[in-house]
């Protein structure tokens, strides 16, 4: 956050939900305090997708709430206003004033978005939310998306996902050559560079993709999303963690012009209602996929976790992905060199914090 000075860090903190509105935007006010503002929200979701469609709902209620009505927020899913993939061109656009997803969606518009996603071997969602907060990655967000006019505003993380559902067990890298496999974004990528067939398909076709043999292999996100969709009859394998998404994370964007035209209280209104959303999601996905971990033992599922020799290929894969990745377009290599550097550090804390706290917790429940 260097080179900006005082006011950019104060609309980096504004995006965050954590500093006052009044001061942080100078755009005037035009909206007149007694009438009502209705915006439309457009969702790369499903209405009722747990942690997805239902976060965006929960934030456009809390604005609402906060607002005392003054502004309205009309949530329309996937598919209403526009494909999920378009939700960031229709924001840009003006065609909806705000818009729920994740950034990689809209990676064609630049390829430094994978980041604020995340990436392979990437950040925790705690991790995510520091290199945001404190660690110049906001910023650098807001820069990669003031071309478009829009702004960002975290909306919280998925935590670490799920590698997916595999009809047949994989025990070396040669195992992944030939496979067909459901996985999208820089995990796809990785996945191909080692010989297998990265494919998209909604969750919807994932059963019947999987029990015709059209595909070998399923990547959603995790058991709290996953269960639901029976595939482990199917697809016997469930390998956990993945290597591509050990945090996600989710975004509000709000069109600049929409946001510019609000008068301050009301443009601190949407950064504390993503910020709630923020908390709120992250602990849906943290308490969902606790529960719906118990219930794979208990269903007899059979959970897997990738070979040292598969994620030894899987690592190497993907540091040539995210090398490609820096090269990209200029805006990528800024974000690159920032997201790699925070990385190394957040590594170096957890080796010395979460990491043996955890083998710790775990040897004592063990006796």
């Amino acid at each position: 956050m260097t080179g900006r000075g005082d006011g950019a860090n104060r609309r980096t903190a504004l995006r965050l939900g954590l500093l006052g509105a009044a001061g942080a935007l100078a755009a005037p006010a035009v909206v007149r305090a007694d009438t009502p503002v209705i915006w439309r929200m457009a969702t790369a979701w499903p209405a009722d997708a747990p942690g997805l469609g239902t976060a965006a709902a929960s934030i456009a209620q809390t604005i609402g709430v906060l607002s005392g009505g003054r502004l309205k927020v009309e949530v329309h899913p996937a598919g209403v206003l526009g494909p999920a993939m378009q939700v960031f061109d229709l924001v840009s656009s003006g065609a909806a004033e705000l818009g729920h997803g994740s950034p990689y969606y809209w990676q064609a518009r630049d390829p430094a978005f994978n980041f604020f996603t995340g990436v392979p071997f990437g950040l925790t969602a705690t991790e995510h939310a520091g290199w945001l907060a404190v660690g110049g990655g906001q910023a650098l967000w807001e820069k990669a998306y003031e071309p478009f006019g829009v702004v960002p505003f975290y909306a919280g993380n998925s935590g670490v996902q799920a590698a997916g559902w595999f009809r047949r067990e994989i025990r070396t890298p040669d195992d992944l050559r030939g496979l067909v496999i459901r996985i999208s974004g820089l995990g796809g990528e990785v996945m191909k560079r080692l010989g297998a067939t990265p494919v998209l398909l909604g969750s919807t076709e994932l059963y019947a993709a999987l029990d015709s043999g059209t595909i070998d292999a399923a990547e959603w996100i995790g058991p709290w999303n996953d269960l639901d969709l029976r595939l482990a009859r199917v697809a016997p394998f469930y390998y956990m963690p993945s290597f591509h998404e050990i945090g996600a994370a989710l975004e509000l964007i709000v069109g600049r012009k929409a946001l510019d035209g609000l008068p301050d209280d009301l443009r601190q209104v949407i950064a504390t209602a993503t910020q709630a959303g923020a908390a709120a999601t992250t602990a849906a996905f943290a308490g969902g996929n606790i529960l719906a971990f118990d219930r794979l033992a208990r269903e007899n599922v059979r959970v897997a976790r990738f070979p040292e020799g598969v994620v030894t290929a899987l690592a190497e894969a993907s540091a040539a992905v995210l090398a490609d990745l820096a090269k990209a377009s200029p805006m990528a290599t800024e974000v690159h060199d920032a997201f790699i550097a925070f990385r190394a550090q957040a590594s170096a804390y957890a080796a010395a914090s979460e990491g043996p706290a955890l083998a710790w917790r775990e040897a004592a429940i063990r006796r």
